[in-house]
């Protein structure tokens, strides 16, 4: 702009506009606006034109340096500013998929959001200004997805729902001085949540009751998370934390710094999340006041972070001490697994009761077996003879101890009654029916079912097929402790077998010495 005066004035430069550039597609139609005006409070075009100054518009093509058709004959003041224009051809702009030829998009793409169930009328950006030049009323065609939607000035969106959202294009077309000309333009269409829905900005987290634990001489990471809800015409929100009333920015600690981050995006609304991060965490830091807080134009919320020293354990000495349980466990494990039956027999000695004070029971042990057998040379010159001259119990051996003249029946049910134990043979030839061994498991499993302080132990001289095993038996074969004879293997005292045995039997104290394991030099004070 100039005006009247004296010759070959100063021309004030304003430089290039950054908001001025305009994309023009080659073969369509665009405009360039003076930014000069854009500010009414320094430049006001009724007011220019009121003193004198006039409007010129220029070109000045790429490596040209004179500026023409300006002249500055008597001018006395000149303002000038430049605005870029860009051509595109076809093949520099990215096109939409749409039916019609003009489907190639220049200008920016404008954005529109409606909410939900609710309705918005659309109108073709610059349809106006088209109008005041174009000599014949303007078409305008809608596009959405390579489909023609509608040939009117506006689309009318009724009922929102979420397949509508998307681009939208609008073509204009008009004549001008005899000739056709297009215009297109895109609108971004996005649903957001009905207003009806509270657009409050929340804090999500921390809540109320949460404590932050933290270490001194660490890095220490507060997390805030905010919901920002989009509220139509405004959609300035932010999320941030201040210690001490002043920001991050404010604070000028490089000890302190935050980042934020979009967690979410669900139709306009945001959950972001912003990270406080403190160097090299100090005591008087538990003291400061650290307060997250969110806000958009509808409100305003703000939370305090409550922090706790975290009580640090050394981690040398626990590591050490946990090696040491393991250790320790592992071994006590390995030793159970090993000397289970020597540690059972040991507890016993010092805390078994001796039954003899409880019962009034004559016998400690009934031998019940197969006459005339293999296993009855076993009872009499091995079993009885370890447990009355080695063990120290009392043993009742129906045939050794029963007076002559005699009922069998009754006196084997005595003798069966008057003990602590029944101990069984078992063979191949044991409980046939009729037979008195029958008759002795029969009495020691009834007086078990009756609580008559008798307990029945199975001992297996040889494997027995189990189809040969009579009833009874095979009932107490399910529920009865069995300890088996492993031949040579069993004879030593300290074999599995009199070991797992004397589990079996009464407690009994006796001042022999008899070692646990052939390894063990020392020699117990044991129960048998």
């Amino acid at each position: 702009t100039t005006s009247p005066s004296t010759p070959h004035p100063m021309c004030y430069d304003w430089g290039e506009s950054s908001s001025g550039a305009v994309s023009v597609l080659e073969g369509e139609v665009g405009w360039l606006f003076c930014h000069l005006f854009s500010h009414p409070s320094v430049y006001n075009y009724t007011s220019a034109q009121s003193t004198g100054h006039n409007l010129f518009w220029y070109r000045l093509l790429d490596g040209h340096e004179v500026e023409q058709p300006i002249t500055y004959r008597n001018k006395s003041s000149c303002s000038k500013i430049a605005m870029r224009l860009k051509v595109l051809k076809q093949d520099q702009v990215v096109p939409f998929t749409g039916c019609e030829p003009h489907s190639l998009v220049a200008v920016a793409t404008t954005q529109e959001f409606i909410p939900f169930q609710e309705g918005k009328k659309l109108n073709c950006p610059d349809l106006k200004d088209i109008t005041t030049m174009s000599e014949t009323t303007p078409t305008v065609s809608w596009f959405h997805k390579a489909l023609e939607t509608s040939r009117d000035n506006s689309l009318m969106f009724y009922n929102m729902k979420e397949p509508f959202q998307g681009l939208y294009f609008c073509v204009i077309r008009y004549q001008r001085r005899g000739q056709v000309l297009n215009f297109t333009q895109s609108i971004n269409v996005s649903a957001i949540y009905p207003l009806m829905v509270s657009k409050v900005p929340s804090i999500l987290q921390p809540t109320k009751d949460k404590v932050f634990s933290v270490r001194t001489d660490s890095e220490v990471s507060l997390v805030c998370r905010g919901l920002l809800s989009f509220v139509l015409g405004n959609s300035a929100s932010s999320i941030w934390w201040t210690v001490d009333g002043k920001t991050v920015e404010q604070l000028a600690n490089n000890r302190f710094s935050q980042k934020n981050s979009v967690v979410n995006n669900d139709y306009g609304d945001r959950t972001e999340e912003s990270v406080l991060l403190i160097q090299d965490f100090q005591a008087e830091d538990l003291n400061r006041e650290l307060n997250c807080s969110v806000r958009n134009s509808l409100g305003f919320m703000t939370r305090r972070a409550q922090l706790e020293k975290e009580v640090s354990l050394p981690s040398v000495e626990l590591g050490c001490g946990l090696g040491v349980i393991l250790v320790l466990m592992l071994l006590l494990f390995v030793v159970y697994h090993v000397f289970w039956l020597e540690l059972l027999l040991i507890y016993r000695s010092w805390f078994g009761t001796d039954e003899r004070h409880t019962d009034d029971k004559e016998y400690d042990v009934y031998i019940s077996y197969a006459r005339n057998s293999e296993e009855e040379q076993f009872v009499l010159s091995t079993l009885r003879s370890v447990l009355e001259n080695e063990l120290g119990y009392s043993v009742c051996i129906f045939d050794r101890d029963s007076l002559p003249g005699g009922t069998i029946t009754d006196e084997t049910l005595s003798f069966v009654a008057r003990s602590r134990r029944l101990l069984v043979v078992i063979s191949p030839g044991y409980g046939s029916q009729g037979s008195q061994a029958l008759l002795e498991l029969k009495a020691g499993i009834d007086g078990m079912a009756l609580g008559g302080h008798l307990r029945v132990i199975l001992i297996q001289y040889k494997p027995v097929q189990r189809q040969r095993w009579v009833r009874e038996l095979r009932r107490a074969r399910v529920a009865l402790a069995t300890v088996q004879w492993q031949g040579n293997k069993s004879k030593d005292l300290t074999s599995q077998f009199w070991k797992r045995l004397r589990v079996e039997l009464p407690v009994r104290r006796v001042s022999y010495s008899v070692p646990l394991c052939r390894s063990t030099a020392e020699h117990l004070y044991l129960q048998s």
